[in-house]
Parts: structure tokens; C-alpha cells; sequence
């Protein structure tokens, strides 16, 4: 998994080299595992849009620069330069979202590492909603590939444990997800899970419940990195007690001891479930994530027959270059576009200026102040070097003439992070909207 740069857009999501990143502007990313963070370190020096909780640990564990890092609430929709993303709960781990992106390229669904329920079609911002792309986690795309729900799962876990009412319990994971595998367990048989002192800090920045431990021996299941269950250290463990280790995972793994056993337990979507959500979802074409994989064969027959609005690379390279509002399709009336606008859905989050804007102040924004950027200086290197200096060419928010009281600026993320209020643009929306939209196509008309 080494990320994509979504073709026909401004858009890369968990794709972390400039170099190939074919003039992408808006960077996204889905959540903390390693194979999606390839590239991505402390010297990251572009906006990078991602959950809150995923902030948290991109800054603690990588040591990215909050200057650079832009929290989205998940469950909002939110402008960032000319596209409107809306972040949904993927059920793989925690902090992972799906990004629904909207703008002149038609409306593409990415659903980075994901797991699948019903509660999914309840989501309102899926709820109806004509899909052009889904970039679709394809890890078991494959009829032979079944899996049971991960509630069934944990129960499989807990009557093998049962089954071993002498042993101590090791359970290998990565060092981030199934958390909820290890709570469930936790309290289904009342014992502490011990585990290491990072993973205990990380345990507590998750605000998970207070089942873990550091301290050897207080409790009889213990977690440790899946690297560690081998043959070498069973022998080990069995020799200082009775123990046997469980590997939670979906994929074919080779057991080397008798002490070993899998657990069908997977935070990726099994084939059945990836089916129901294409099914239900009905996207006009199926792009696979993993690369090498297919998808859009198994599921054509639940694909959408409506027009798609493919990628225009025309216009891509018209926003890579200039960083300004791509212009008209060749051969779209005004009307066409204007119709696609009012279907689209109004964000309800926060606005984000694009990274590579004109910074020229608005002419109905001439009363709010938003700060250049926000950063901790103890923490922050990269980007407090003085009040005159740019950003690396990347100029974040828009300047203003006079301060604006506190009934017109945000607080919390909005303020720390770079954000317009939408209470703000709903000032301006009644005076000028005709004018802006008139004034829009007037532009499109003339590129």
C-alpha cells in the first residue's frame, strides 16, 4: 500500500512523495497505520488533512509539525480550497476515515482500510448519493475469502481461552488496532491486559477503558507485537508457565507451535460484506486500493448505468499549476453546473483556504482576521522563524485588515487550525451569492 493520487483531481490521500505526487495540492490521510504513512515524517512541510484522533498520534508518533497538520471533525462536510470532503468512520481502527470528495470531478468515495455493517447505509452522507469512484479496500476481494463478524470472532477468542483455564494468554497485534478485541476480552473475563509502557501511553491517548497495564504480572492476557508469537518464544513462555498465543487476523498465516492459534478476526470488509456495500452503493466504477487486486469484475451487475463524470485532466493540470478554480468543462452550460451544485450537499464543518490560493484578501471577508498559521513554538521548528517569512510557498488562511469580535470567530479547532467559521460565509450569503455565482461563470466562460 504506498497511497494514490486521485487522477482528474487536486487530491492524494496517503501518498507522501512530493516527487511523484503529480502536482497534487490537497494531502489526506486515512489513518496511522504504517503502510499507509510511507514517506510521511518529520520534515513534512505541506497541509495534511486528517480525523482529530489521527492528528493526535501523527504528531506523537511521528513528530509531524502541528503548523502543518488540519484536524476535520468526522461525520462533517468541509471546503478545502475547491472541494467539499466529508469524513466517515471506517471501522478499521481507530482514527480511520473514508473520505467522500465532491467538486468538478464528480463525486468520489475512498474508503482507505475498512471494514463493512449495515449501520454504514444509515451514514447521511452516503444515504442516496451518486457515486462517480469508489476506491474500494480490496484486501479480501475474494469469494473464497469469508470471514465472521468480528463479534463472532471475539467469542471464538474467548471460548478458546476457556478452554485453556491454566494458561496465560498472549495476543499479538500491531501497534495500532483491535483494541476493542482486547477490551472485550478484558472485561468478559474481569483480568488486566498487561501490555508495554509505550503501548499503555498510546492505550490512554485512545481514551480507551482503563483494562491495560504496564506492570508485569498483574494480569494473566498480555498483548504484544504480533512479530513477537514464533516458535522461540513459546518455548520461552511455556517454559516459565503454561501459555498459548493467539494471532487475530484475517489472512493465511503459517503457525510454527502448537500454542499458536488464529483467530478469524480482521478489520478489513470480507467479500460478502463488500458485495452488500457495492450492492447497496450502486458507484459507477470500482477502483481497487491494493494494487494488483480486481473488484469491478465480481461486482458489475451492481454498478450504476448512470452518466459518470470522469477524470478531466485538462482542468487537473489548469488547478496543479495555477492553484486557482478550474475552469468550465468544454461543452457544460452554465446550467449543467449550476443544477450539479445545488444537488451537492452544503458543508456543515469547517472551511480550509487552498494551500496554494491567492491570498489576496476577499472583498466580502474585509472584516475578519484569520491568523497565517498556528503552531506551538516549544514543538515546532519547521514553521516559527518569523512573522515575514512564508510558509515553503504554502500560504494557509487569508489576511485581514482589523481584528473581528469574538461573536464571528470559532473557537477550539477552528481557531487553532486555520479555519474560515461557517457562520462567517453564512453573513455574505444572502448579498452576494448572485453576484458570486454570476461572476463564476463569467470566469469559466473566458479560460
Amino acid at each position: 500500500m504506498s497511497g494514490t493520487v486521485l487522477p482528474g483531481t487536486p487530491i492524494a490521500v496517503d501518498f507522501w512523495s512530493l516527487r511523484r505526487a503529480a502536482g497534487a495540492r490537497l494531502f489526506f490521510l486515512s489513518h496511522m497505520h504504517s503502510d499507509h504513512t510511507v514517506g510521511l515524517s518529520s520534515t513534512w512541510s505541506r497541509p495534511l488533512y486528517c480525523s482529530p484522533l489521527t492528528a493526535r498520534l501523527l504528531h506523537r508518533r511521528l513528530q509531524v509539525p502541528m503548523c502543518w497538520i488540519r484536524p476535520l471533525e468526522v461525520g462533517q462536510s468541509h471546503v478545502v480550497g475547491e472541494v467539499t470532503v466529508t469524513l466517515i468512520d471506517s471501522n478499521h481502527c481507530p482514527g480511520s476515515v473514508m473520505f467522500l470528495f465532491e467538486g468538478t470531478f464528480g463525486t468520489i468515495l475512498y474508503t482507505g482500510d475498512f471494514r463493512y455493517t449495515s449501520a454504514m447505509q444509515r451514514e447521511p452522507a452516503l444515504r442516496g448519493r451518486h457515486i462517480d469512484r469508489l476506491y474500494l479496500d480490496n484486501t479480501h476481494c475474494h469469494p473464497q475469502r469469508a470471514l465472521p463478524s468480528r463479534a463472532l470472532a471475539t467469542r471464538q477468542a474467548a471460548r478458546l481461552i476457556r478452554a485453556h483455564p491454566q494458561h496465560h494468554v498472549v495476543i499479538g497485534v500491531y501497534t495500532l488496532g483491535k483494541e476493542t478485541l482486547l477490551v472485550d476480552l478484558a472485561l468478559e473475563f474481569s483480568t488486566w491486559v498487561v501490555v508495554s509502557p509505550w503501548r499503555l501511553e498510546q492505550m490512554r491517548l485512545l481514551e480507551l477503558p482503563d483494562v491495560f497495564t504496564a506492570e508485569e504480572g498483574a494480569g494473566w492476557i498480555r498483548a504484544v507485537d504480533v512479530a513477537e508469537i514464533r516458535w522461540d518464544t513459546l518455548v520461552t513462555w511455556n517454559a516459565l508457565r503454561p501459555t498459548i498465543a493467539i494471532i487475530p487476523t484475517g489472512r493465511p498465516v503459517k503457525v510454527t507451535h502448537p500454542n499458536i492459534h488464529l483467530i478469524p478476526y480482521s478489520d478489513h470488509s470480507s467479500f460478502a460484506e463488500l458485495r452488500e456495500f457495492v450492492k447497496w452503493l450502486k458507484p459507477c466504477s470500482i477502483i481497487p486500493i491494493v494494487k494488483g487486486g480486481m473488484c469491478q469484475g465480481y461486482f458489475q451487475e451492481y454498478l450504476s448505468s448512470a452518466p459518470q463524470v470522469l477524470p478531466d485532466f485538462k482542468d487537473t493540470k489548469s488547478v496543479q499549476e495555477s492553484g486557482q478554480r478550474p475552469s468550465q468543462r468544454r461543452g457544460q452550460k452554465p446550467t449543467s453546473l449550476w443544477k450539479r451544485a445545488l444537488q451537492s450537499s452544503a458543508p456543515r464543518g469547517v472551511v480550509y483556504e487552498s494551500p496554494e490560493k491567492n491570498t489576496e484578501k476577499p472583498e466580502v471577508f474585509t472584516h475578519v482576521k484569520v491568523p497565517q498559521h498556528y503552531c506551538e513554538p516549544a514543538l515546532c521548528s519547521t514553521c516559527c522563524r518569523g512573522d515575514k517569512e512564508e510558509l515553503s510557498g504554502e500560504q494557509v488562511g487569508t489576511a485581514g485588515a482589523a481584528s473581528v469580535s469574538s461573536e464571528h470567530l470559532a473557537t477550539g479547532f477552528a481557531e487553532q487550525y486555520l479555519l474560515t467559521p461557517l457562520n462567517v460565509l453564512k453573513q455574505n450569503s444572502s448579498q452576494v451569492f448572485d453576484q458570486l455565482v454570476e461572476d463564476f461563470f463569467q470566469k469559466g466562460g473566458t479560460s
